[in-house]
């Protein structure tokens, strides 16, 4: 029953791995007649010392440490508003969520008219400041183009992690609040001495994924920004995408995705250490 799942794996996880790893440690191009060398650690050598890389990592983790803590915040934000019981809470369950299931492709270009000198905010900013404020070129700015993409990030992703605040709330005990009330508990001690200890596990979880998602950051560079202005919004995967497709260098395309996994999976262990369960 498993045989075709993990036929799957094997064909399209498992077996690119294992060559990715392999080429990190060749010369491959994408189109050369020149045949494959074994170059050992050449082209780590080059990476360690390639100014757009660490430019590359320093935008991701800039990108990491904003949206992790925001967009998990407003998530959990939105999951207490909706986890009541009131007229048309579905509607707003359905309206939070709706950006989710919405392309980042679609998203990126709709926000990426908006963020334009004459765009939508621009407007809006001028209309309310009565002409006082003008607005920037967002995307062109090397001072305001991560920052967009931020903004951008963080409103289409919140509502996944809703959900899944949204799910770690419900199964918290409401004899747990019962009592909290009869002993006079405000609203905010509810929260802390109840809700927050019951989300133990779901925030651990959404700490984690938002933290993945955020490392992997691509799409939205790709459409709106291509890494510019000035490396600007440059990210790693971005790089590794342009080296092994736009520069044809494989091999150096896989050194970039095989340092950049080791860093998520130690940035993940880490995480994982520090929100275990103590005894």
């Amino acid at each position: 029953m498993i045989t075709p799942a993990a036929v799957l794996l094997l064909l399209f996880v498992f077996l690119p791995a294992i060559l990715g790893f392999g080429l990190a440690f060749t010369n491959a191009r994408l189109i050369s007649p020149r045949p494959v060398e074994f170059v050992g650690a050449d082209n780590f050598a080059r990476l360690f010392t390639d100014p757009t890389f660490w430019r590359a990592l320093l935008n991701v983790t800039y990108f990491a440490v904003v949206v992790v803590p925001v967009q998990s915040a407003l998530a959990l934000a939105m999951a207490l508003l909706i986890n009541k019981k009131f007229r048309g809470v579905n509607f707003f369950r359905t309206l939070y969520f709706l950006p989710v299931v919405t392309s980042m492709v679609v998203v990126s270009l709709l926000w990426m008219f908006m963020y334009r000198r004459e765009g939508l905010i621009n407007e809006i900013l001028s209309t309310f400041s009565f002409g006082l404020i003008q607005g920037a070129d967002w995307l062109n700015d090397p001072a305001t183009a991560m920052p967009a993409i931020i903004a951008l990030s963080i409103w289409q992703a919140a509502g996944f992690h809703m959900i899944i605040w949204l799910a770690g709330l419900q199964s918290i005990s409401g004899e747990l609040y019962e009592a909290a009330q009869l002993d006079g508990a405000s609203r905010w001690h509810q929260f802390r001495y109840v809700t927050w200890p019951g989300l133990k596990h779901t925030r651990s979880l959404v700490l984690v994924t938002i933290t993945i998602q955020a490392l992997g950051l691509f799409d939205q560079v790709s459409v709106m920004t291509q890494g510019g202005p000035l490396d600007s919004t440059t990210t790693v995967i971005y790089e590794a995408v342009r080296s092994g497709f736009k520069q044809q260098e494989t091999s150096y395309a896989s050194a970039i995705s095989l340092v950049f996994f080791v860093l998520v999976l130690l940035i993940s262990a880490v995480q994982r250490y520090l929100t275990r369960e103590k005894d």
